[in-house]
C-alpha cells in the first residue's frame, strides 16, 4: 500500500497521473508473480509447497553436497555466502549508505545472508520495500527521461541526441556516445578532394 501511494504522488508530481493504472500493473504484476506462482502450486503440489514457494526461498544443492538457501529480497535473489550489508547492495536502488541505514533502523548484526532468521528475512524484506528500487526505480528513472525529451528542455533533447546530459564537453570525450572516432579523410566529401 505504501508503494502505491508513493507511486501515485510522485506521477502526480509530474504530471503522468494517467499513466498510473499501467505502470502499476505492470509492477505489482512483477513483484507478485513468486506468491501467484504459490497459491497456482497449492493447487496441484500441496500446502507445504506453498509456504516453501510463498517466502521466496530457494533451496539448492551446493557444493560437496551441503544445503544452501538464496534469500529473494525486493524481486533479487541476494548472495547468501556475503554479510547482509554487502549482499542488499545487488537489490537495484541500495547502495553502501542506503544498505547501512536499512540495518541500523532494523538494529540487525552484520552476519553473514544464510545465516538470518526467518523473522529477520522478513524484517529485512518489510524495510526494503519501503523504499523505490528495482524495476520500479528504473521505470520511474526511464518515465522522467521520457517526460524530459517530451517537453523538448535542454535536457531532453541532449537525451534525445544521446549526448551527455549533465554539461560536459563533447570536443575531445563522450567516444562511448559519440562511437568510433571518423578520420578526417573519411570526413573530406569525394569533390573536395578532386578540387
Amino acid at each position: 500500500m505504501a508503494f502505491t501511494t508513493r507511486l501515485v504522488r510522485e506521477f502526480t508530481r509530474l504530471a503522468l497521473h494517467r499513466s498510473v493504472g499501467g505502470v502499476l500493473a505492470l509492477a505489482l504484476a512483477r513483484e507478485l508473480s513468486p506468491v501467484i506462482t504459490a497459491v497456482v502450486a497449492a493447487e496441484s503440489v500441496g500446502s507445504a509447497s506453498a509456504a516453501e514457494l510463498g517466502t521466496m526461498q530457494k533451496e539448492g544443492i551446493g557444493h560437496g553436497g551441503l544445503r544452501t538457501k538464496c534469500v529473494r529480497i525486493g524481486g533479487v535473489e541476494i548472495p547468501n555466502h556475503k554479510r547482509v550489508e554487502y549482499s542488499l547492495q545487488y537489490i537495484h536502488g541500495i547502495g553502501q549508505s542506503r544498505s547501512r541505514q536499512i540495518l541500523s533502523v532494523l538494529n540487525f548484526d552484520n552476519k553473514i545472508t544464510k545465516d538470518l532468521s526467518e523473522e529477520e528475512v522478513i524484517a529485512l524484506r518489510k524495510e526494503v520495500a519501503k523504499y523505490m528500487i528495482g524495476g520500479d526505480l528504473k521505470r520511474f528513472n526511464h518515465v522522467a527521461i521520457e517526460r524530459l525529451k517530451d517537453i523538448s528542455c535542454y535536457r531532453g533533447i541532449r537525451h534525445n541526441l544521446e549526448l551527455p546530459v549533465r554539461g560536459q564537453r563533447t570536443k575531445t570525450n563522450c567516444r562511448t556516445l559519440k562511437g568510433k572516432r571518423v578520420s578526417a579523410a573519411k570526413k573530406k566529401s569525394p569533390s573536395s578532394r578532386e578540387e
